[in-house]
């Protein structure tokens, strides 16, 4: 029997929508569930960084709330609260109301204020594992997968949910391609909770990676994108964090992982999958590997992702960037 010498197409056996950096946003994390049917996706992955960025405080005065927002002290009727919480949650942030006693308790004891940030960020992980029990086709997987900027808190609620997939420094099986997920990012100037040094994370990357059988193709689902890319383009920062001007602009400056870009030079997964820097959104390639970052632009209620179709042999077929 002849063979046909033209190359035969590939079809498309898995499509994965990825966005990261919701920092806490519902608007956001309800548009992440939404795209599963929007794109026809398979598997809807959420990239590190999904919990918000701080507790605001909310005094209740009679029939009044009261708070300070972007600097500016705000008051609205206690009816009012709905629409208050969501104005404090779009610029990623938790609302908490509460009575005079309980702010000053909070003033004076930092790491009680701490406990409650922490309580707020795992409640909020709760009713996301049940919006996506709520939402989603069965058929769906929902994997999610924590950042640098995420306290461990909500780990444990994820990981025991029956609905969500928690593959934190991990690799799973998505059928043709494994995917192998870290969160930790190198040492930055805020220590956070997950960060180490480029040694370390060059090592947490090859035990995962070589944990594979040979020849198994694995997409990287690395919150730090490879350095010098164009994906890791952030403002520099002087002592006091405060953004470095040259020439009249603020210097712009790579501040990715160079763990991260030999391991792609090295085993040049068909993907890799980036967050962290938010205003560097882009797609490049690094040798055979497509590297995307989709960028996040959260506190405009905006979901930015990336839809990535895989083929049967573990390739990669094609990516779109999304905006909605």
């Amino acid at each position: 029997m002849l063979r046909s010498l033209r190359k035969q197409k590939k079809t498309r056996a898995l499509r994965i929508f990825f966005a990261t950096d919701v920092h806490g946003s519902d608007v956001c994390f309800r548009k992440f569930l939404a795209a599963a049917k929007v794109y026809e996706a398979d598997v809807l992955l959420l990239g590190g960084d999904f919990a918000g960025k701080g507790l605001v405080p909310v005094l209740r005065e009679g029939d009044e709330l009261r708070t300070e927002i972007d600097g500016n002290a705000v008051s609205v009727p206690a009816d009012g609260w709905d629409q208050l919480t969501a104005d404090i949650n779009r610029r990623g942030f938790y609302a908490a109301q509460m009575d005079a006693a309980e702010l000053a308790e909070l003033q004076q004891d930092g790491a009680a204020l701490d406990r409650k940030f922490r309580s707020e960020i795992a409640a909020q992980a709760g009713r996301w594992c049940t919006l996506a029990a709520e939402r989603l086709d069965p058929a769906v997987r929902c994997i999610i997968t924590p950042g640098n900027d995420d306290p461990v808190d909500a780990d444990p609620v994820y990981a025991a949910d029956e609905r969500v997939e928690f593959p934190s420094g991990t690799v799973c099986d998505l059928g043709p391609v494994a995917m192998a997920s870290l969160g930790v990012v190198p040492f930055t100037p805020w220590s956070t909770e997950r960060e180490c040094s480029e040694e370390d994370l060059a090592k947490l990357i090859s035990e995962l990676v070589e944990s594979l059988p040979e020849g198994r193709q694995v997409i990287m689902n690395f919150h730090c994108p490879p350095y010098a890319t164009g994906l890791d383009d952030a403002p520099e920062l002087d002592a006091t964090l405060k953004p470095v001007i040259r020439g009249g602009r603020p210097s712009i400056v790579p501040v990715g992982s160079h763990a991260v870009r030999d391991a792609i030079k090295k085993y040049q997964p068909p993907v890799s999958l980036h967050g962290h820097i938010h205003e560097s959104r882009g797609v490049q390639r690094i040798g055979r590997t497509l590297c995307v970052n989709p960028g996040s632009d959260y506190s405009s209620g905006v979901l930015r992702g990336a839809v990535v179709d895989i083929a049967e042999d573990g390739s990669c077929l094609d990516f779109l960037l999304t905006t909605g």
